[in-house]
């Protein structure tokens, strides 16, 4: 092929990928459900993404690179501090007794339905075994499920690809050496080569930690420095002394470029021809899997768990099958087809039609499935007010008192403990990791209120978090102020131009309180509205472009005096709350 030609086709391949992914972004719904047809109309139309012609020999080595990468970063994802428990039991059995049985389905189904010889069934059967972040992470973010069965289908997700990349491993190296005599220089092989991974990945950890740690490279650099494979994220993640940056733009960046780039190639080399008399054994595959065997796996992995039975019939109906399956069939089946192996040629057109029937399956009934067994998280607020001033802290437990979950951060010890005291809930970690780790997401925090009394840090977390959580919000800051970055550009500011940080302070230091009262009973005066908390629990605060209209039923918190008609203030001594009521 001409250079030209090349360029044209990888061109190509990179505008499927991404006009897919911003198609089922519009869409809303999972990507793969755009990404593999398109991947597979377009080989089928033209030989211009046909990876093989474009990448020759080189194809399967970036494949495989590309899923280290993909599985790295679900390994950052993996905060072993929240992983105890009936969490802890439920994915130990999803991985040790789910692949076995999905192993032993699989394999046994393939060759009664497909009639592929048994080396061909049990190496398809432990492809099949695999789920994967990449699709699990996006079908959870859809759904919205209570935060222990996100942890534990994430978990799942992430940890059972490397698990069941070894089974493909040891099954392929079997299948491999059946195929020629000396079967145990083959096994010798294998055996060294899993050493050899097994180092790479300890010494690869140690070098990490001394580039991160150490080092501390930049963003780029430490973006090339970080190719390796789950185990070095999932060490990562959790190595002391080492916080993960909350948002990584460029990485993150690359992780979907490669999803959607493998997708779209994986399923172009899918032709046609390739898929006669597959389908229907194919889809019955699928129902053997999606309505018998996952939900076998589930009872099993549950089994005297304090999940409810919601929870746990979910558990059951959440097993779409990704870009590792994918992956390993492209890589696994080419081997085996040139080896001469009965029934090889099946299993890559098999995975891409159990792929694309799970995904969709479970991308267009995981949402009703979900509010059907009661396992969405609640459209309630949770925010996360960063900052321990003594307004901050009663805003916090105004907040709670009527009725919202939350969560505080602060940097000073002194402010920590008085949290502690008025019973909130503290985040753990460091300054700005707390505040914008990617775990507080996986809590549920939906709304950031950045209320420290540094100007800079407020603004700066800002322009961080922007993006990454649904709302974030800071202080105002003084007109003319100064600081290291400037504390008046950019973010949604609270309260109004008028109530700004030395403001908020000086009046609560002054005698004004934070004040409850039902959206009812008018605003007294000498009264602001900072808040609005609406009958469903959902926040809405006042900002310097918007104040919310308050509706029957819902609470507003107000900064006024303390003594107030039909209100309630928040923080003051004990003899004069107990002059309020609401």
């Amino acid at each position: 092929m001409t250079t030209n030609e090349i360029l044209f086709g990888l061109g190509l391949t990179v505008v499927l990928a991404v006009g897919a992914q911003i198609l089922a972004g519009r869409l809303r719904i999972p990507a793969l459900i755009v990404l593999l047809p398109a991947g597979f109309i377009a080989g089928a139309l033209t030989s211009d993404i046909d990876p093989v012609r474009l990448l020759g020999a080189t194809f399967q080595p970036l494949v495989s690179l590309s899923v280290a990468v993909i599985l790295y970063d679900a390994g950052l994802g993996l905060d072993l501090r929240r992983f105890v428990g009936h969490t802890r039991r439920v994915v130990d059995r999803l991985l040790w007794l789910g692949l076995p049985v999905t192993w032993a389905f699989a394999a046994s189904f393939a060759a009664l339905l497909l009639g592929m010889p048994a080396r061909s069934a049990l190496m398809l059967g432990a492809i099949l075994v695999v789920s994967g972040p990449t699709v699990v992470g996006p079908l959870l973010g859809f759904v919205g499920p209570t935060e222990r069965l996100q942890r534990i289908l994430a978990w799942e997700g992430s940890l059972i690809d490397p698990v069941g990349g070894i089974l493909g491993a040891l099954v392929f190296s079997a299948v491999l050496a059946s195929t020629r005599p000396g079967p145990g220089v083959e096994s010798a092989e294998f055996l060294l080569s899993m050493a050899i991974g097994l180092t790479g990945g300890v010494i690869g950890t140690a070098l990490l930690w001394l580039l991160l740690r150490k080092l501390r490279l930049g963003e780029v650099l430490g973006t090339a420095a970080q190719l390796a494979a789950i185990v070095l994220g999932l060490a990562v993640r959790n190595m002391r002394g080492f916080d993960i940056p909350a948002r990584r733009p460029f990485f993150e960046t690359l992780v979907h470029l490669m999803v959607g780039l493998l997708f779209v190639s994986i399923a172009a080399t899918v032709t046609p021809a390739s898929l006669r008399h597959l389908v229907l054994p194919a889809l019955g595959l699928v129902a053997v899997l999606v309505l018998v065997t996952r939900p076998l796996v589930a009872l099993l992995a549950t089994l005297r768990t304090d999940l409810s039975k919601g929870e746990r019939l979910f558990v059951g109906w959440m097993a779409p099958r990704g870009i590792v399956a994918a992956a390993t069939a492209s890589t696994f089946s080419a081997t085996l087809v040139t080896k001469g192996v009965p029934g090889a040629s099946k299993i890559l057109p098999v995975t891409f039609l159990v792929i694309v029937s799970t995904v969709t399956i479970y991308g267009l009934t995981a949402v009703p499935v979900a509010r059907r067994l009661r396992v969405t998280r609640a459209a309630r607020s949770r925010p996360l007010l960063v900052g321990g001033h003594p307004w901050v802290v009663d805003l916090g437990r105004a907040l709670r008192s009527s009725g919202l979950d939350v969560l505080m951060w602060a940097g000073v010890e002194k402010q920590r403990e008085q949290i502690r005291r008025a019973g909130l809930e503290l985040a753990r970690g460091e300054l700005l990791a707390a505040a914008t780790s990617r775990g507080e997401q996986l809590e549920g925090v939906t709304v950031v209120f950045l209320m420290t009394a540094q100007d800079d840090f407020n603004a700066l977390a800002s322009a961080i978090l922007r993006g990454g959580i649904a709302a974030v919000y800071r202080l105002g800051t003084p007109l003319h102020s100064h600081g290291v970055v400037a504390p008046y550009t950019g973010g949604r500011v609270l309260f109004g131009a008028e109530l700004t940080r030395p403001v908020l302070a000086q009046r609560y230091h002054d005698g004004e309180r934070i004040v409850m009262q039902p959206a009812a009973s008018p605003i007294p005066g000498g009264h602001d509205l900072l808040m609005v908390v609406r009958a469903d629990g959902r926040l809405a605060p006042v900002t310097d472009d918007e104040a919310p209209a308050a509706a029957p039923g819902d609470t507003l918190l107000l900064l006024g005096p303390a003594t107030v008609a039909r209100g309630q203030a928040v923080g003051q001594p004990d003899g004069e709350r107990g002059a309020q009521h609401t």
